[in-house]
């Protein structure tokens, strides 16, 4: 491999890491924004909503412009676009001028697709099924890290310009490094399908907007029925299209062959079991015991430095032992293994999360079993596309686990307030947390058996060269252990 190329993972691995942090920073600062700009509790929610539908909309379309003009330019663009938009965020106080960079900030959802083409341009085959798993496990990384700096530098009352400012200095970084990868052609041929991209963006919209504002405006209410019965008719209108263009944007074969359907299930899957735990467990442990008999009081800060750092920062070693898994085993068996996980962490905390330990432990499995389950969806996805495909389909697969981020969410928030404890701050119950768990143990379970029985029966990797590349991908994180004989 060229210098560049070598290049190729460490420059990745940071820029999905970017793309996972920029979306949580803000989340635990909605409350600050708020205050700082006097305005209403819903208004200062679209600084998160307005971030995941226009991600909804411009991630499709970022990962076709990757496969027809090359990733590397694509890319450049996107943390170009970024920039502006931190910057904006940073330096302004006007609500919708935040609204404004928060949406400019959503194209890096653009560039997890776009880095798994890269990768599979530039890393030979035997070092590239842990080379995906150790970028997607970034994904995982990148939340925690954004959940954790948040706290550090709000702990006394910050000033959430600050955290804008951060991501300006982070994506410039990352700006850099991708202006160090090599060059490479487009993949694919054709045109971007712009009337199946808009279809598309709106109905995904459609979709992810009663979801993020159903506990708003009411579950039953005709705002959120009729824009999912709206989704429904953009939708098929949209599959109706592909199957009549010269150059979809999404191939008729990637909407209904089996293993691709399943991928971007499990994605949907995995995307709410993460923030279903991260919003759970945060709640949980800040709830004061004194006054609802559970829970332990504890800091924004205490929350996610004690009880949901360990579980992200875990991710820098069970991404590349989730490469050693698909490498050895498949795709199918490590999804398989990473549901079986999330079933067992989501039914401890359903039953033991009276002691801190016991709270670590379960948050910790559960976020080993997102990583293992993010190390294995590229591998399947790469598997039944071509390279001309490679970027729209981890796209479509990043709006599935968008679309779950969102549900979970939208479940929990739910449940947190459903008949709360009458007080001066309403409190949820206990048995409100342990349905939150009970549910994902049980989405877990349904995963697995959805994954064991859907997927077709993949052909192990040759062991000399399995053992080779989790030896490589492992070294490349630091961790020179062999893999045993």
């Amino acid at each position: 491999m060229t210098t560049k190329s070598r290049l190729a993972l460490p420059v990745t691995c940071y820029v999905v890491l970017l793309v996972s942090a920029l979306q949580t920073l803000v989340v635990p600062v909605v409350a600050d924004i708020q205050s700082a700009l006097h305005v209403s509790t819903s208004s200062a929610s679209w600084v998160v909503t307005a971030n995941l539908l226009a991600a909804a909309v411009f991630t499709p379309m970022l990962g076709r412009l990757g496969d027809l003009h090359g990733r590397r330019p694509v890319m450049l663009g996107v943390l170009a676009v970024v920039l502006l938009g931190s910057v904006l965020a940073a330096a302004t106080s006007s609500l919708p001028l935040l609204i404004v960079g928060r949406v400019a900030q959503a194209a890096s959802f653009g560039l997890f697709p776009l880095s798994i083409g890269v990768l599979r341009e530039e890393l030979p085959p035997r070092r590239l099924t842990g080379a995906m798993a150790l970028v997607s496990g970034m994904l995982s990384v990148g939340a925690g890290f954004g959940l954790v700096v948040t706290g550090l530098l709000m702990r006394h009352g910050g000033d959430y310009h600050q955290l804008f400012w951060l991501a300006t200095a982070l994506t410039a970084i990352g700006l850099a490094g991708v202006w160090l990868l090599p060059r490479r052609a487009g993949a694919a041929t054709g045109s971007l399908d712009w009337a199946g991209a808009a279809l598309l963006g709106l109905g995904l919209v459609l979709l992810i907007l009663p979801l993020e504002e159903g506990n708003g405006w009411g579950w039953g209410s005709a705002r959120v029925l009729g824009s999912l019965a709206g989704a429904v008719v953009v939708l098929v209108a949209f599959v109706l299209l592909e199957r009549r263009v010269t150059h979809p944007l999404v191939s008729p074969r990637m909407l209904s062959h089996r293993p691709i359907v399943v991928a971007n299930a499990a994605g949907l899957f995995l995307g709410f079991s993460m923030f279903a735990v991260f919003l759970a467990v945060s709640a949980l442990v800040q709830t004061p015991r004194a006054v609802a008999g559970y829970g332990f009081g504890a800091s924004v800060l205490a929350a996610s430095l004690v009880y949901l750092l360990p579980g992200t920062a875990g991710g820098v070693l069970t991404a590349p032992l989730g490469g050693r898994l698909v490498a050895r085993f498949g795709a199918k068996a490590t999804l398989v293994i990473a549901a079986v996980l999330a079933c067992a962490g989501f039914a401890m905390l359903a039953v033991l999360h009276s002691a801190t330990w016991e709270v670590i432990i379960g948050a910790l499995v559960v976020n080993t079993a997102v990583t293992f389950g993010y190390a294995a969806l590229p591998a399947l996805l790469i598997a039944h596309v071509t390279p001309a495909e490679t970027g729209i389909a981890n796209s479509v697969n990043s709006i599935s686990r968008s679309v779950g981020m969102s549900l979970g969410t939208a479940f929990v928030v739910t449940m947190m307030t459903r008949n709360p404890i009458a007080g001066p701050v309403p409190l949820p119950r206990e048995t409100q947390f342990v349905t939150v768990f009970v549910v994902g143990a049980a989405l877990a379970a349904l995963a697995a058996a959805v994954v064991a029985g859907a997927l077709p029966r993949a052909r192990r990797t040759p062991i000399t060269v399995a053992e080779a590349e989790a030896d490589e991908v492992l070294g490349a994180a630091g961790l020179d252990v062999p893999v045993s004989r």
